[in-house]
């Protein structure tokens, strides 16, 4: 593999750096914490350096890194360039990464918890619960391979001790989810210390992954809901 070249290398470093920001414009990370990575092709990605501001990085410093463990370019890739690889390996149909350290879901790993079925939404990262795991210290491969295993029939997982990972075709796909799970893990504490909290059952959760699979379509099917036709013009007013 060569060092990075290219415009279309261009746009997925610049990628990068958005994605840093926007982690922290949303208020899912702070300082230095978090990640995030974009596949390259079958060979690499490029993932955000290790310890350095986001507000200041640069595209240029965007490390590209090959799945047979070189990187490429002045700065060094985040100590999580482990579970980067191994996920992108192993999902074909994984185009952008994002971990972070988001407040409610962070809190709530740290108790050893994910997310069960308590409300719908729980089944947009891909299946009836969003599963948390076991901790290992970051930037291992022990942890890389917990993370991958939590990930098994998901878009998203919590890491014990640690914060959030969430997978997307495309980078904003990623970002919506890890907003998603943070949103989710507010509700989820918010509920626990409220008292009991209702689980969706296994057949209810069912019915709703199979609902999202039309959902936001626009050639969904409705059979009460016919169309009408074009807008109808404004009303002059008499």
């Amino acid at each position: 593999m060569s060092a990075p070249s290219g415009e279309d290398d261009r746009r997925r470093r610049e990628a990068v750096v958005h994605g840093c920001r926007e982690i922290g414009r949303r208020g899912l990370t702070g300082g230095t914490s978090g990640n995030v990575g974009i596949r390259r092709d079958g060979h690499g990605f490029f993932v955000s350096p290790t310890g350095m501001a986001y507000e200041t990085l640069l595209p240029d410093e965007v490390p590209l890194v090959t799945f047979d463990g070189r990187w490429y370019g002045p700065c060094r890739p985040s100590s999580e360039w482990r579970f980067h690889r191994d996920i992108l390996m192993a999902r074909p149909e994984v185009g952008a990464i994002v971990h972070t350290h988001s407040p409610m879901a962070t809190a709530l790993a740290s108790t050893g918890r994910g997310i069960p079925a308590f409300h719908y939404m729980v089944a947009v990262a891909g299946g009836a619960d969003i599963r948390c795991a076991p901790y290992h210290i970051f930037g291992s491969q022990e942890l890389s391979h917990a993370a991958l295993d939590a990930l098994r029939g998901r878009r998203a997982c919590l890491l014990a001790n640690h914060g959030v990972i969430t997978l997307g075709t495309n980078l904003d796909a990623a970002l919506s989810l890890a907003a998603e799970v943070e949103d989710l893990a507010l509700k989820y504490c918010t509920a626990l210390g409220i008292g009991d909290v209702r689980i969706l059952s296994g057949a209810e959760m069912e019915r709703v992954m199979e609902k999202f699979r039309s959902y936001g379509s626009q050639s969904a099917v409705d059979p009460e809901l016919e169309f009408g036709g074009l807008p109808l013009p404004a009303r002059r007013a008499s």
